[in-house]
């Protein structure tokens, strides 16, 4: 005669489960602040304190910036992914964030956002400076109230204008090493404000189909890819002409300049390529999407070169 032992409901077998459910609530938590969002914002962050710095600032103040900024566009995220909750169920782009598989709740995710925002506050204020937090909670206001509240459900002008949320990072970078914001800042915020549009609308292309699903008049779903194609040059046009104003405003250097305009010469190109096959009518997912994937790569070049700039020779146009 034999006995049968179930172990089903054994202690390291709970304490297993248990330690899943944990890793899985986690990772939908992280999923709410929208990571790939804030690592293309962190790119932009320490390369401008570096170049406020002209120099490496402060472990805690890399630190303190980092964290906080993070923190405030992983709040920003999280209060978007619960205001859109009922859109983002309708777009085969966003069926799978958390508040749609039901992995965090309604509730979970507005407390969760609320507690990110106001850690972010305290991280900037006491880390950096109140300037900084200030210029923060505002990057969180932006992204919430002005882009997802107001606007991205009424315009098609939606993304450029609630697309400034994303450009706060350079001036929270550069306030926190300054504690004031200049030129050279309010430069690069509009290299950021310019490359937002050029960057999103050939995504929106490709997932056109999902926005108009949802009801959301993203420029390039509900207008012909021969009107986005245009507004893609321009707005990449402004964007390394702005790009090029650091150099006699900013004291800008031979890597930084020689570097803006190789990458922006290439953008361009993508740009313009883009155009031309929407004009013969003949656009593809793929092409949008390179552009789309070549704006990431244009800002990281530039910001890999605004980093390096004050260590390698003298600004191109020195101050006399």
């Amino acid at each position: 005669m034999t006995a049968t032992v179930s172990t089903t409901d054994t202690p390291l077998n709970a304490s297993r489960a248990s330690g899943a459910g944990f890793a899985r609530k986690a990772k939908a938590y992280l999923a709410l602040t929208k990571p790939r969002v804030i690592e293309l914002l962190l790119v932009s962050t320490l390369p401008t304190m570096i170049y406020a710095e002209r120099g490496f600032p402060s472990i805690g103040l890399i630190l303190a910036t980092l964290v906080g900024g993070a923190f405030a566009a992983g709040s920003a995220g999280a209060f978007n992914c619960y205001i859109d909750r009922d859109i983002d169920k309708l777009m085969h782009r966003t069926e799978k964030r958390p508040l749609v598989t039901g992995e965090v709740t309604p509730r979970e995710a507005l407390v969760f956002s609320w507690i990110l925002g106001a850690a972010a506050i305290a991280i900037l204020w006491f880390g950096a400076n109140p300037l900084s937090a200030w210029l923060g909670l505002g990057a969180i206001f932006f992204y919430v109230v002005i882009y997802t509240i107001i606007l991205k459900r009424r315009t098609a002008q939606n993304i450029v204008w609630g697309g400034a949320a994303g450009c706060f990072p350079v001036l929270i970078a550069w306030a926190a090493v300054t504690n004031t914001v200049e030129w050279p800042a309010i430069i690069l915020f509009m290299v950021i404000f310019l490359w937002t549009p050029p960057h999103y609308w050939p995504l929106s292309m490709k997932y056109g189909e999902d926005y108009r699903n949802a009801n959301v008049p993203m420029l390039g779903a509900i207008a012909g890819a021969k009107v986005v194609s245009v507004q893609v040059v321009l707005y990449a046009w402004a964007m390394v002409a702005c790009s090029l104003l650091l150099v006699p405003a900013g004291g800008a250097g031979w890597v930084y300049t020689a570097t803006a305009t190789l990458a922006g010469a290439w953008f361009l190109y993508e740009s313009h390529s883009l155009y031309s096959q929407a004009q013969r009518e003949e656009i593809s997912g793929k092409r949008a999407m390179k552009v789309f994937h070549g704006s990431i790569s244009y800002l990281t070049l530039l910001f890999i070169a605004l980093a390096v700039d004050p260590f390698v020779g003298p600004a191109v146009m020195a101050a006399g």
